[in-house]
């Protein structure tokens, strides 16, 4: 049959359909997508589901002088989709230290850790975390006494840590831990996080978030980033991610693409939001060095990579224009230029095979598998004698060999 000849066929068969009918087939097309979405939505729901609340009600949220803070004596319980029903428990002062806060014990060597979400241990029981297990591994291998007090905060990023510095002083410590994230260095000048990022979102019934989300789509020209973010918080995109992402493959070109979290500082270049991002951290640096200085006080970074980061320097191959290692070597610059010790984690992860296992998939934060490994690679490192005082006590190290 010719072309016309089709083209002459089908126009007859669409005449021949009746008029409700040409209605009623695109409605039983989007009705059946509609319903098929809807079903791995709710499924996605069942398997992964979500607190309405969480942190948030634990947590001092609109006091700019301080940036956030834990609420004295509170507890509160959050669930995120891919981790298990975790537990904040807040001392009088206010931490999530899993210890009460007080004067430090004799003959102990104290450190006071601060940081962000990832230090504070958020998708993870206080007890599996790095911060509580750390100090046994470093009194096993110094034969010291070593107390850990955990001053991190949830949106501590790296200004937050400046405006709360004197808390850190006031616990008086042997040497301050300051952790490092790429997410520190994004978010490095903010210091409260808007309504959208907190519990006032996961409060709203749904259909309060669908009108948010259409009347966000309807008046900003960005429709697309709208409709991007919508589909973000959808579950099922969330269930969809959290298999694909066990690749390392697919995660890994997800996250240069653009796809999952903002991946500029692989860039070389760096892109402009980073390159503030690092002049906050060296204007916060600064201030950290000089009150750590006149207090005499030792402070050490550590830089922990984040999952993509950590799944590249493993496969140890990347694309041209992409320097994992980047961002890692401007801190080191940064934070030894202000009479910092510099600990780096990052080429650690070379040995370690697949090691964005150890990280939530779509979520980023380590699992507690991971906390496990950043405590091994924390010990190793701090006692390798970057930190004078913690230097491992090599007669002790011989006596546990005779010992064998």
């Amino acid at each position: 049959m010719t072309e016309e000849g089709l083209k002459g066929a089908a126009r007859a068969t669409e005449e021949r359909l009746p008029r409700r009918d040409r209605i009623l087939l695109p409605c039983v097309f989007f009705g059946t997508v509609i319903l098929l979405g809807g079903g791995a939505e709710l499924v996605a729901r069942l398997v992964f589901t979500q607190s309405q609340t969480g942190i948030e009600r634990c947590t001092v949220l609109n006091d700019a002088t301080t940036g956030v803070r834990g609420i004295p004596n509170s507890v509160c319980f959050e669930k995120s989709p891919e981790s298990a029903n975790i537990e904040f428990n807040f001392n009088k002062c206010g931490h999530r230290a899993g210890m009460e806060c007080g004067p430090k014990p004799a003959h102990v060597y104290r450190i006071v850790m601060t940081g962000s979400s990832l230090a504070l241990g958020e998708r993870v029981p206080q007890r599996e975390s790095f911060a509580a297990l750390l100090p046994t591994a470093l009194s096993l291998k110094t034969g010291r006494s070593v107390e850990l007090y955990n001053e991190s905060m949830f949106w501590g990023y790296t200004h937050s840590v400046t405006l709360r510095f004197n808390d850190v002083l006031a616990a008086r410590p042997d040497l301050i831990l300051w952790i490092l994230t790429p997410v520190d260095v994004e978010r490095s000048f903010l210091v409260l996080p808007s309504p959208d990022e907190i519990g006032q979102w996961k409060s709203k019934s749904l259909s309060e978030r669908i009108w948010l989300r259409l009347n966000s789509i309807l008046a900003s020209e960005a429709g697309k980033a709208a409709i991007t973010d919508l589909l973000g918080r959808s579950r099922a995109t969330l269930m969809l991610r959290h298999f694909l992402y066990q690749s390392q493959s697919l995660y890994v070109n997800a996250a240069l693409a653009g796809l999952d979290n903002d991946a500029g500082f692989f860039r070389d270049p760096m892109s402009a939001l980073w390159k503030e991002g690092l002049k906050q951290v060296d204007s916060d640096a600064a201030t950290i060095g000089a009150q750590a200085s006149n207090a005499g006080v030792p402070f050490a970074a550590v830089y922990v990579p984040n999952r993509a980061q950590s799944a590249m320097v493993s496969m140890g191959q990347w694309p041209t224009g992409i320097d994992p290692y980047k961002l890692d070597g401007q801190l080191r610059l940064i934070i030894e230029s202000h009479g910092g010790k510099y600990i780096d984690l990052l080429p650690e992860f070379r040995a370690v095979p697949n090691p964005e296992r150890f990280y939530f998939p779509v979520d980023g934060h380590p699992n507690p598998e991971g906390h496990a490994l950043l405590t091994k690679l924390l010990a190793k490192e701090l006692t390798s004698g970057v930190v004078p005082t913690l230097t491992v006590n090599k007669q002790m190290g011989m006596d546990a060999v005779g010992s064998r």
